[in-house]
């Protein structure tokens, strides 16, 4: 019984850790009150996690403010995970690179959490506009709600695409979300017919992206790459010219992982 309840104590700090670092990965700094509050923990508690963290060199504190944030040596653990795709990067970063030069506009590559049914934005170009959508890397967002996430769900095969669905929780981000499963599947087999996926006001109020798949050898999604657009700035009649754009985008990135 014990040894139950020491496992139980064990996991609950666990989850405290993580809900601190997420919380810190949010807010860049943060005071020890928000911390415990976003945490869901006593001050008490948060203190002596945080003084193991920067002990370990993953946390610090500005001494002016006694404010917490992160160090790089977590985007150091990152940048390892990242070296596994290599190949990716560089076939993507060729074709985002001129996506950016002919829209002006910011360029994003997504993989597939498989966690928790979300992408992760791994590599992008800005804007060249001072009114844009700026992206973090290293953010998550849910797949249903985004261009990115469209595009990489609707290249895998049905049953796949089923039951990641089944698992989603399709809450209403912004005016447009989707949030009938059926729906979500009828429009992802439009974007397969299409070759390429829309999102407007689906994740965030003003904004309209468009994305496309790159596939591996097999013709799975492995990655995908979008254009975000401010609403205000979208120009309907490019429309036919953004997605030839990107589907070059996706078949020039595909190619070089080996598809086709």
């Amino acid at each position: 019984m014990a040894e139950s309840s020491q496992k139980t104590e064990n996991a609950a700090a666990v989850l405290k850790v993580f809900a601190i670092l997420e919380s810190l990965g949010e807010e860049r700094r943060a005071s020890l009150a928000d911390i415990a509050q976003r945490a869901m923990t006593s001050k008490t508690t948060a203190h002596r996690l945080l003084r193991t963290m920067m002990h370990l060199g993953y946390v610090e504190q500005e001494p002016e403010t006694e404010k917490y944030g992160l160090t790089l040596k977590l985007f150091g653990l990152g940048a390892r995970v990242l070296r596994g795709q290599d190949d990716l990067l560089r076939a993507a970063d060729r074709e985002m690179g001129r996506l950016s030069r002919a829209t002006g506009e910011s360029v994003n590559l997504g993989v597939m959490d498989d966690f928790d049914q979300r992408v992760a934005y791994i590599h992008k170009y800005d804007s060249a506009y001072t009114l844009s959508m700026q992206s973090t890397l290293g953010k998550r967002n849910p797949l249903y709600s985004t261009s990115l996430g469209k595009a990489l769900l609707a290249f895998r095969d049905d049953d796949e695409i089923r039951e990641r669905i089944a698992r989603m929780q399709m809450k209403k981000l912004a005016p447009g979300t989707i949030t009938d499963p059926e729906e979500l599947f009828r429009q992802l087999m439009e974007v397969r017919a299409q070759g390429y996926a829309e999102e407007i006001e689906e994740s965030e109020a003003g904004v309209r992206c468009m994305a496309v798949p790159i596939l591996d050898y097999a013709g799975r999604s492995v990655a995908a790459i979008s254009v975000a657009f401010p609403l205000i700035r979208f120009d309907e009649a490019r429309k036919p010219e953004y997605a030839r754009l990107l589907l070059e985008a996706g078949r020039g990135a595909s190619a070089a992982l080996g598809h086709g």
